[in-house]
């Protein structure tokens, strides 16, 4: 193997730019040649967008002060999904086509033997898709949400915890001085782990996750009941995928059709039916992508600098179709059908909830 790719897709987590120097360097020691591929795979199906052809030479120099930084100095997108890439008609109308051919001949023209594909089960399931048409190709884990099941951990996660435990921790002072109610909305489509690590980390008094479906009465009567007597005030988190009973998730309006649902207003709709039902000041709070934002934490780091240099390890000794995964101490490497076929959920009978509700944080559930 001579030359191996990078690409970056879907949304940005701290620790990205780590993935990227871990590779480079690997690969360099490897006395292979690296290419960084420019905003997921747009670099090559949209080469005419870029003045360098939509790929970038790696080396030690273009990386080496990089690691500490947030965002990817390649670019992501979730532009186009190049199984069902969006292209318009003389109409004006958009249909989607599968591109996945003529991507794969795009890297063959570049003369790159293996890629490296850094995202979340959105990515990875291109991945996979590709690995099965006959490219060399191995996964990196990415998501700040932390729901992908065949890893224990993935960078990111925990520089978003830090900074909403960060964020809690200002607003417990705060919601103390003016004796009000603080809700506040972290990332969580589908699954509660920020929510619940930040809500146990910073001792909210409610944590909403999307895992159990939430009666509100049951969280206004806990804060009147227990909370608002003896602290005067209460932080609740919400995860933004977080729904009542017999509900469904709040999008936001003006999602473009043809991508991933667009959430949002949860935290303000549980801060007014709060109000409502307590009749305590009561103000909502959105993190939402500064949680994506800054720099990754010291564990985040060494996590993504290993995962980088995992991957292009197992390129070397031969692998394809997997996906690097940390099952600690080691990082193992596991079928990246395997790695996307389920999201991992916040367990009810695990460690995060049981610690929960022995420090009388309620779910609403």
């Amino acid at each position: 193997m001579k030359r191996i790719a990078i690409n970056t897709g879907g949304g940005d987590a701290p620790g990205l730019n780590a993935v990227i120097h871990g590779a480079v360097y690997a690969a360099l020691a490897n006395g292979w040649e690296i290419l960084g591929v420019r905003d997921g795979f747009e670099g090559l199906l949209e080469t005419h967008s870029y003045p360098d052809g939509g790929l970038v030479r790696l080396n030690r120099e273009s990386v080496r002060n990089i690691s500490h930084l947030g965002g990817t100095i390649l670019g992501t997108t979730n532009r186009g999904n190049p199984l069902t890439y969006p292209v318009k008609q003389a109409d004006g109308s958009t249909r989607e086509v599968d591109r996945s051919e003529e991507l794969i001949g795009k890297f063959r023209a570049a003369e790159i033997d293996a890629l490296i594909a850094v995202g979340g089960d959105g990515t990875l399931g291109i991945a996979d898709h590709l690995s099965r048409k006959g490219m060399k190709i191995i996964g990196v884990p990415k998501t700040i949400d932390n729901d992908l099941q065949a890893t224990v951990v993935t960078f990111g996660f925990d520089s978003a915890v830090s900074f909403a435990t960060e964020c809690l921790d200002r607003l417990h002072a705060t919601a103390r001085s003016h004796q009000r109610i603080m809700v506040v909305e972290v990332m969580g489509r589908y699954a509660g782990w920020i929510a619940i690590h930040t809500g146990i980390a910073s001792r909210a008094h409610v944590i909403l996750i999307p895992e159990i479906p939430f009666d509100i009465q049951k969280v206004a009567e806990h804060l009147i009941q227990k909370t608002l007597p003896q602290e005067k005030y209460a932080i609740v988190v919400v995860a933004e995928g977080a729904k009542p009973v017999g509900g469904q998730r709040l999008l936001k309006t003006g999602a473009d059709s043809g991508r991933v649902e667009r959430l949002g207003g949860i935290g303000e709709l549980v801060a007014e039916q709060l109000h409502e039902r307590t009749g305590r000041d009561t103000r909502a709070v959105v993190l939402g992508h500064l949680l994506r934002g800054g720099s990754p934490t010291s564990l985040d780091r060494l996590l993504a600098l290993n995962f980088g240099a995992a991957a292009v390890r197992g390129l070397a000794e031969g692998k394809t179709g997997v996906m690097v995964a940390l099952n600690p101490p080691n990082i193992e490497y596991v079928p990246l059908e395997a790695a996307i076929s389920r999201q991992k959920l916040v367990p009810m009978d695990g460690n995060a909830v049981k610690t929960a509700r022995a420090l009388d944080i309620c779910f609403g559930g």
